[in-house]
C-alpha cells in the first residue's frame, strides 16, 4: 500500500480543504470523498452528474465544499443529493417528514 502524500510540482505536499462536523473549513493532507454546495446544504458524489452539469456551466464552483466522509457531511448539517443519493435522500426526505421507511 502507497501511504505517500500527492506532491505539488514544487516537492511540496498537497493541502486539501474540506468542512468538519462544525460546519467549519479545515486543511487535510487527504482529499475529500464527497463534494457538497455550500448555500444548498447538500453533499454527494464528487461524480454527481448534477453538480457536474453545473460545474460545467460555469456555475457550483465558488459554492463546492468537500467533506472527508458522509457522517462529517451530515455532522455538518448537510443533507443527501436526490440525484446521484437517492436511496439516502429519500431516507432523509421521510425522516425530515416523520415517515416510517423500510
Amino acid at each position: 500500500m502507497n501511504t505517500t502524500r500527492p506532491r505539488t510540482r514544487a516537492g511540496r505536499t498537497r493541502t486539501y480543504t474540506l468542512i468538519g462536523p462544525d460546519g467549519q473549513p479545515y486543511p487535510s493532507a487527504t482529499p475529500g470523498t464527497l463534494g457538497g454546495h455550500r448555500r444548498g446544504h447538500l453533499y454527494g458524489r464528487l461524480d454527481c452528474p448534477s453538480a457536474l452539469r453545473a460545474i460545467a456551466r460555469g456555475h457550483y464552483v465558488r459554492q463546492r465544499v468537500f467533506f472527508a466522509d458522509e457522517a462529517t457531511a451530515i455532522a455538518a448539517g448537510y443533507r443527501p443529493c436526490a440525484v446521484c443519493l437517492p436511496a439516502r435522500y429519500a431516507r432523509w426526505k421521510a425522516d425530515r417528514e416523520g415517515i416510517t421507511t423500510p
